[in-house]
C-alpha cells in the first residue's frame, strides 16, 4: 500500500523552499502527496486522502508564530490520531525525519523538481551568525553554510528546464552567502544569466549593513534581477537598533536606499520589517520609525554627499510585527517592558502608513506596462511584487507583458491587460 504524506508549512520563503523539496523527494520516491483535508466533513468523505504521515514545518520567528504552530499541531493530533506527526524546521521539540521515515537520498542533480507552486523557491544559505538580541532563529538554524555555488547554478537550470520563470533565491541570511570568493552578487548574477526563452530572479529578504553596492551593481547589469529589495529593517531608530544588536544604522539604511533608487528609479521596489514595541522603545524612538517608512521625512539627511530633503523612495512592502517576547533571547530579560497594548497600537499606527505607501505606489503603476509571473486563476506578481489581476489568458509561470488599468484598494490589487 502507498504511503500518503501532507505537509504543513509555516513562516518564510526558506522554510516553503525546504518543505517544497522535502514534498518532491517523498513523490519521486512513490509516496502519495496529499492535500491536508479541510474539515471533518472531507475526512469522512475522502478517507483516501487522509495522511499517513504529516509533515509539519514549524516558525518561532516571534512567540505568536510558535504558538500558532503549537495550536496546528495539537489539532492535527486530535483530528488523525493514526497519523504520525513530524516536526521539522524551526521549533523547540522540532527533530530530523526518522531514518524509517525518510525518502532516499538523491545527488543533487538528479533531484526532484516540485511544481506545485508558480515560482521555484531555491534555497542557497542556511544559518546565521548574528547575535541579535530578539531573535532564537540562529539556535535552530546554527552557523551559516552556503550551497556550493555549480551546485545552486545546477539546481537553479533544473527550475528552468521544468517550466519556471521566476526563481526567488532564499536563505536565512542570504548576504551571508559565500563559496570561496563567490558572495551573494556573483551567485545571482549567474543565475540571471543562465539563458533561457526568459525567466527573472527575485531575492528574498536582505540584511541592511551586509549586501553592500555589489548587488546593486548585479541588479543594474542584469535586468531580469526583480527590481524588489526586502529589507530586515526592525526600526528607524538608532538607539534601538543598538539595543537590537543590528549591525548597521539607519543612516547606511537611508545611503543603501538612496543609492538603488538614483539608479533604478521609481519603479524600485522597497519591502521591510518592522518591530513595535521592543524594550525601551520611547515615544521619540517610534516616531523616527515612523519618519523613515513615511515617504518624506521632515529632516533634512545631512550626511549625504548631496543633501536632500527627503528620502525619494517610498516602502510599499511592509511586514509589522509587535514585538513579543522569546524566552532564551537577550531581549526577553531587557527593561523597560512596553506595554503590549501600545506594542498593539503603534503596530496599528504602522499599518495605516503601510496601506497608504502601498496603495501610492500601485497607484503610481497605472497606465504602465508591468511585467507578470502567472499564477492560478489568472493572476499573479509583477517585478515589482504588487498583487495583479490579469485580463486575458496566458500559460501558467509564464511571465507576460501588461498595462495597468486600474487599482482595488479593499485587495491591495491592480488589473491589468495583457498585451497581445
Amino acid at each position: 500500500m502507498t504511503m500518503r504524506i501532507c505537509f504543513v508549512t509555516f513562516g518564510c520563503r526558506l522554510n516553503r523552499a525546504e518543505s517544497l523539496d522535502l514534498e518532491a523527494e517523498y513523490a519521486a520516491a512513490g509516496w502519495d502527496v496529499v492535500q491536508l483535508p479541510s474539515s471533518v466533513d472531507e475526512v469522512d468523505e475522502l478517507n483516501a486522502a487522509v495522511p499517513d504521515v504529516i509533515v509539519v514545518r514549524g516558525c518561532s520567528v516571534t512567540a505568536k508564530a510558535q504558538s500558532d504552530c503549537e495550536k496546528k499541531i495539537a489539532q492535527l493530533r486530535i483530528r488523525f490520531p493514526d497519523a504520525e506527526i513530524l516536526t521539522v524546521g524551526c521549533l523547540p521539540d522540532a527533530k530530523p525525519v526518522p531514518a524509517y521515515l525518510a525518502p532516499p537520498s538523491l545527488p543533487d542533480v538528479s533531484a526532484p523538481v516540485n511544481r506545485r507552486f508558480s515560482r521555484a523557491y531555491l534555497k542557497v544559505q542556511d544559518g546565521c551568525s548574528g547575535k541579535c538580541a530578539f531573535c532564537i532563529v540562529p539556535s535552530f538554524r546554527g552557523s551559516p553554510v552556503s550551497v556550493p555555488f555549480e551546485q545552486a547554478l545546477s539546481r537553479a537550470r533544473a527550475y528552468i528546464n521544468a517550466g519556471f520563470h521566476e526563481i526567488v533565491v532564499t536563505g536565512c541570511n542570504l548576504c551571508l552567502y559565500r563559496d570561496s570568493n563567490r558572495r551573494l552578487p556573483e551567485l545571482v548574477s549567474a543565475i540571471a544569466e543562465i539563458e533561457s526563452s526568459g525567466h527573472r530572479v527575485r531575492l528574498g529578504s536582505i540584511e541592511p549593513g551586509l549586501c553592500d553596492t555589489s548587488l546593486l551593481d548585479a541588479m543594474e547589469a542584469n535586468p531580469n534581477i526583480c527590481r524588489f529589495l526586502h529589507l530586515s529593517l526592525q526600526s528607524g531608530s538608532n538607539r534601538i537598533l543598538r539595543l537590537m544588536r543590528r549591525p548597521y544604522t539607519i543612516e547606511q539604511v537611508e545611503e543603501f536606499c538612496v543609492d538603488a533608487t538614483r539608479r533604478f528609479g521609481e519603479r524600485l521596489a522597497f519591502g521591510a520589517d518592522v518591530i513595535t514595541g521592543f524594550p525601551g522603545e520611547t515615544d521619540a524612538d517610534f516616531e523616527a520609525t515612523k519618519a523613515f517608512i513615511s515617504s518624506h521625512l521632515p529632516f533634512p539627511i545631512t550626511h549625504l554627499s548631496s543633501p536632500i530633503s527627503h528620502l525619494p523612495f517610498l516602502i510599499p512592502h511592509l511586514h509589522i510585527f509587535p514585538y513579543s517576547e522569546r524566552e532564551g533571547t537577550e531581549a526577553a530579560t531587557m527593561t523597560p517592558v512596553v506595554p503590549v497594548e501600545v506594542r498593539r497600537a503603534r503596530a496599528k499606527e504602522l499599518e495605516i502608513i503601510a496601506v497608504a505607501n502601498h496603495e501610492r505606489f500601485a497607484r503610481s503603476l497605472i497606465g504602465q506596462e508591468v511585467e507578470v509571473c502567472v499564477e492560478r486563476d489568472g493572476n499573479g506578481r509583477t517585478d515589482e511584487y504588487v498583487r495583479c489581476l490579469l485580463k486575458g489568458t496566458a500559460p501558467r509561470r509564464s511571465i507576460v507583458r501588461a498595462v495597468v488599468d486600474d487599482y482595488f484598494p479593499k485587495t491591495g490589487s491592480l488589473s491589468a491587460t495583457i498585451r497581445a
